[in-house]
């Protein structure tokens, strides 16, 4: 099985989305949220900012302030110093899981480590615990999860994709994986989840409670 993190494993999309979507907005740039989830969600880091200065530039006639990243990058931290916390229920699924497993996911590999080892997570996966660092393309591109299946020893084709996000999906379809979409963290919706299901989801897990293979 190949894990995604922020939205996952913990319970970091609402901090995200809700720490960039106010920051946005104070330069200008507003979006619907649901809208700005499915665009954004499951983007490396280099992705996002590239399109939310193209979308600054072509909205406000001007490039993303120069300290923006630094600005959202310290809210966001600001914000998991207090509220990171795992999706509930993920401890007991880890627990009973005895398949080969691995996290891949579109944060950097500094920030992935901290909220892993923030929420307890770290040793439960380390170290196949790969990130948008480790590869040349991220999410929607396969090759994030194609590296984690070498890693564990894995064909495509027998691997599991758990993922919340269209980009995720996506990735994990073109690298020729099975994919579930999550629904159990705090930044799900109807609109999240009928998106998951159209870009080609084969199912949507609404909790870890609920969970079975």
């Amino acid at each position: 099985m190949i894990f995604d993190c922020d939205g996952v494993l913990i319970d970091s999309e609402i901090i995200a989305v809700e720490v960039e979507t106010a920051l946005l907005a104070e330069i200008g740039l507003v979006y619907d949220i649901a809208e700005f989830k499915r665009r954004f969600m499951g983007m490396s880091d280099t992705a996002f900012y590239a399109a939310l200065g193209e979308d600054c530039r072509a909205q406000l006639g001007l490039g993303l302030p120069q300290d923006f990243r630094a600005r959202v990058d310290a809210g966001k931290h600001a914000a998991n110093e207090t509220r990171l916390a795992v999706v509930p229920g993920i401890a007991r699924v880890l627990d009973g899981l005895s398949l080969p497993k691995a996290v891949a996911s579109s944060s950097g590999a500094a920030h992935l480590e901290y909220k892993l080892r923030k929420t307890g997570l770290w040793a439960r996966f380390a170290p196949h615990v790969y990130s948008a660092d480790h590869v040349a393309h991220a999410k929607p591109a396969p090759d994030l999860f194609l590296h984690a299946a070498r890693a564990i020893a894995m064909q495509p084709q027998d691997c599991l994709v758990l993922e919340d996000s269209v980009n995720g999906v996506r990735a994990g379809l073109a690298a020729g994986m099975r994919v579930w979409g999550f629904a159990g963290a705090g930044h799900m919706t109807d609109g999240v989840r009928a998106s998951l299901l159209a870009a080609g989801a084969e199912r949507i897990v609404e909790s870890w409670a609920s969970f079975s293979l």
